[in-house]
């Protein structure tokens, strides 16, 4: 049997437990709960909303506007149940992460090595303010490279003993849908942003507290705007074009030992509207850190993307090539 085939079968048996659904309606299996994480030994919290497994029309059509021809061609996706972050991961939960002093601080590949080989780390120290001056607490982590925020993942999973990853393109796309296939999760007129986002034309310059605007349909907050959020996928600008299956099942770019490019989803604070847009992609760069003078460059934080940041998913089965999943990324990393 092949693996795509083997693939296929594994999660075609997922998805029985959460027939594939379209609309707004769609309902998680009965045993998959919100629930709130408290990140051991602290009182900082965190809430997980479930999404029920199914299919769904990824990419946007040619007549959308604002549309890019990454975002193409339009195809059909399936995935299984996951619980995603109520919202954006926030400074008071990403500074128990990097600065745990249990952790070892790590960034070249002799150092991550005598760490061990399955040992965490953590980032070095920033170059500058980390928050940039806009503020910690519920505001939401910014400035952080793609292997930071795989880093905490790994950190948090070892700590509450779940798996927590970033979300795949897929897998955050349905999630920012809802079951909408309108440009936004809440219909195509971009006018309506400003209730339910932070973008260049109302946040004043700067990224506000997680949860300030309306949640989409399936009562997630800031999909649209405030931080843009890290996919786990390397970003591949033909991506769409390679998935010859109908549907494709769990697609995702798997990422390598490459600092860039990597996917960014759902637009900013420092973005117009159609950055905004469910199926909008923006692929990072080494621009995105022009101001560090270290040499080699941080691969932790980054100096000149503030509107970067991100969110969790759990899933309730992992697909197989995630399974124990870690950056590969170094400084000697290309």
């Amino acid at each position: 049997m092949s693996g795509l085939r083997a693939r296929a079968l594994v999660m075609a048996a997922m998805l029985a437990m959460a027939p594939a659904v379209r609309g707004r309606d769609a309902k998680p299996p009965a045993d998959m709960k919100p629930y709130t994480e408290t990140v051991p030994g602290t009182s900082v919290t965190f809430d997980m909303v479930p999404l029920a497994g199914g299919t769904f029309r990824m990419g946007s059509p040619a007549f959308e506007a604002g549309r890019s021809e990454d975002e193409g061609p339009p195809h059909e996706v399936t995935l299984g149940p996951f619980w995603i972050g109520k919202f954006e991961v926030t400074w008071s939960e990403y500074d128990r992460f990097w600065l745990d002093n249990a952790v070892a601080q790590a960034a070249y590949a002799s150092e991550i090595k005598a760490a061990g080989v399955d040992a965490l780390t953590r980032p070095t120290p920033p170059y500058a303010d980390e928050s940039f001056g806009f503020g910690k607490g519920r505001q939401p982590v910014i400035s952080v490279g793609h292997h930071a925020a795989m880093e905490y993942a790994r950190w948090l999973s070892r700590k509450t003993g779940k798996v927590y990853r970033l979300p795949t393109e897929a897998e955050w796309e349905y999630a920012c849908r809802a079951g909408a296939t309108t440009a936004y999760s809440f219909g195509d007129d971009p006018v309506a942003l400003g209730e339910h986002a932070w973008s260049a034309g109302n946040s004043e310059g700067q990224p506000r507290p997680v949860g300030g605007k309306k949640p989409n349909p399936w009562g997630l907050f800031d999909m649209h705007g405030n931080a843009g959020e890290w996919a786990l996928d390397l970003y591949q600008k033909d991506a769409y074009k390679t998935r010859a299956t109908t549907p494709a099942v769990g697609p995702v770019v798997m990422p390598t030992e490459r600092i860039y490019p990597h996917v960014v989803r759902g637009g900013s604070w420092d973005h117009d509207a159609p950055a905004l847009r469910c199926a909008a992609r923006l692929a990072s760069k080494v621009e995105w850190n022009r101001r560090d003078p270290q040499r080699p460059q941080s691969i932790w934080w980054l100096t000149d993307a503030t509107f970067v940041g991100f969110r969790l998913v759990r899933p309730l089965e992992e697909q197989k090539e995630l399974i124990g999943l870690r950056s590969r990324v170094t400084k000697e990393s290309p």
